[in-house]
């Protein structure tokens, strides 16, 4: 049966890969240094006899006998990696690095989880793939945009010098069950503000875009980019085209919750970018992949989980995380 390694696989999306990869017939790796990671995500995995937690650093090289490398390994919410800007820098370079030589000794295909910041504040709307971005690389968000763009880099120089079967996906905004309570994103500030009662934190008029994809359409997009044929490797867009403003994603959670919007309005972050919509016309054309779960009902399911949880459980990695920092 193949083997699948998952770098940050007790992270949010990495957690729902190891469910969908195990559901498959897979034998699971899930390496994790549980910096933004949570046992919790895995709990429901101890003992199964296809699935091994191993917790490492991939900063530090590793080495598994394996088929496939899912690289998902890097803190992706502004309140983890503004914290460790320099951790997370080396995630994706150094991280990555040793994930393509891995996959370069084993004959692994590997896909690399880039991102949509990639295209900073983008000047391009919606974003496609050929669109080369507007970041800022000395600002307080370069660690993470910059870091996946030099991942991009690194995936396609080993597939020009070593032949390496690479795959590279674009995630948009995703969200849904084991988003970590303090991520600093914006479902999981309105889910847990709304519950508690407080006014929803507002960057801005409010009126910024993001758009919004439940993670189970995300994995579902992995899944596909992964079986498609070694010839197509990217980067690809994932992500739900529909557009929605912040104050729009406010009224929704307000609404899964039972209660009422109340804002608590503050100034918009350095290079917090003011739209984003992915084209997905590529992802449609190539992986006849689309997403199908609306904003609401995905909204209905991510507070159903918050309410199942201990959120006590769940430690920002330093007392600033637990402000809200951009509307990622």
């Amino acid at each position: 049966m193949p083997t699948s390694l998952i770098t940050g696989g007790a992270g949010f999306l990495g957690s729902h890969l190891c469910d969908s990869l195990i559901g498959s017939g897979h034998e699971v790796i899930c390496l994790d240094n549980l910096f933004t990671g949570h046992l919790g995500n895995l709990k429901h995995l101890e003992g199964h006899p296809r699935f091994r937690f191993v917790h490492h650093d991939v900063v530090q090289p590793y080495d598994f006998d394996i088929n496939f490398i899912w690289n998902l390994a890097c803190p992706a919410a502004p309140g983890h990696y503004r914290y460790e800007p320099i951790k997370t820098l080396r995630t994706s370079v150094e991280g990555t690095l040793n994930a393509l030589e891995l996959a370069r000794k084993a004959g692994a295909k590997i896909l690399h989880a880039s991102t949509s910041e990639v295209y900073g504040d983008p000047d391009v709307h919606p974003q496609v793939e050929s669109y080369r971005g507007n970041v800022n690389p000395i600002g307080p968000r370069a660690c993470y945009d910059e870091g996946k763009r030099a991942a991009e880099t690194l995936c396609f120089d080993a597939q020009r010098m070593y032949g390496t079967r690479i795959k590279v996906v674009r995630i948009f905004n995703t969200y849904g069950p084991r988003m970590h309570p303090f991520d600093g994103r914006v479902v999981s500030n309105f889910v847990c503000q709304a519950m508690r009662g407080e006014p929803l934190t507002i960057f801005g008029s409010g009126l910024q875009t993001r758009s919004f994809c439940y993670v189970d359409d995300m994995i579902a997009g992995f899944r596909s980019m992964m079986d498609s044929a070694d010839e197509f490797a990217g980067p690809v867009n994932l992500g739900n085209p529909g557009e929605f403003s912040i104050r729009e994603l406010a009224q929704v959670v307000a609404n899964a919750v039972g209660t009422s919007v109340r804002e608590d309005q503050r100034s918009l972050p350095k290079d917090d970018p003011t739209r984003r919509r992915p084209d997905i016309s590529l992802a449609k054309a190539m992986l006849s992949w689309q997403p199908s779960v609306p904003l609401s009902e995905g909204i209905r399911r991510t507070v159903e989980w918050f309410r199942s949880i201990d959120i006590a459980a769940y430690s920002p990695p330093s007392p600033n995380v637990l402000q809200p920092e951009a509307q990622q």
